[in-house]
């Protein structure tokens, strides 16, 4: 039981690690709500397919808040934090069950999670401006789920056998 919490750490503090990363790499900046488009969410959601619910939210979580840390937006960390979270334990909770149908159900979940709650707390914050990062959000969200979709269960083959 100890080794399997300790892999469980292993791996969401790598895969938070690389989130981040990935997060910073590239941004684009939306001055109307203070807040940025990324390629973050390619790792969000490979975490939650190839690790499961748990450490795919940890590292969504985690990772991505740790980025707006890092990046200067530290007033969207704790909103991230869940968001973000909650992103990648649904898709790890739906990718789980096996097969490409449900790993690509997972991603488009999350992506909705993540697009309706960023939404949720713009609109709250900014009420109409909430609007201008909608598109972005949502290409980001397809651009994950493709990239989870397409690479994560080649990737998940090759881990196996690791």
């Amino acid at each position: 039981m100890r080794a399997k919490r300790a892999l469980v750490v292993a791996e969401a503090g790598v895969m938070a690690a690389l989130t981040a990363a990935v997060t910073m790499a590239i941004q684009v900046p939306v001055p109307e709500t203070h807040g940025y488009i990324n390629l973050g969410d390619t790792m969000v959601m490979l975490s939650g397919v190839l690790f499961g619910p748990l450490v795919g939210g940890l590292a969504g979580g985690v990772g991505s808040a740790l980025a707006d840390l890092l990046s200067g937006y530290a007033s969207w960390a704790p909103f991230t934090l869940l968001i973000k979270g909650a992103e990648g334990f649904v898709v790890g909770l739906l990718a789980r069950r096996g097969g490409r149908l449900w790993t690509l159900a997972g991603c488009l979940v999350g992506g909705a999670v993540m697009v309706l709650g960023y939404f949720a707390v713009e609109y709250a914050l900014y009420g109409v401006g909430a609007f201008a990062e909608l598109p972005g959000n949502v290409v980001q969200a397809a651009v994950g789920a493709a990239v989870a979709v397409t690479v994560g269960p080649a990737v998940k083959r090759v881990l196996g056998r690791v």
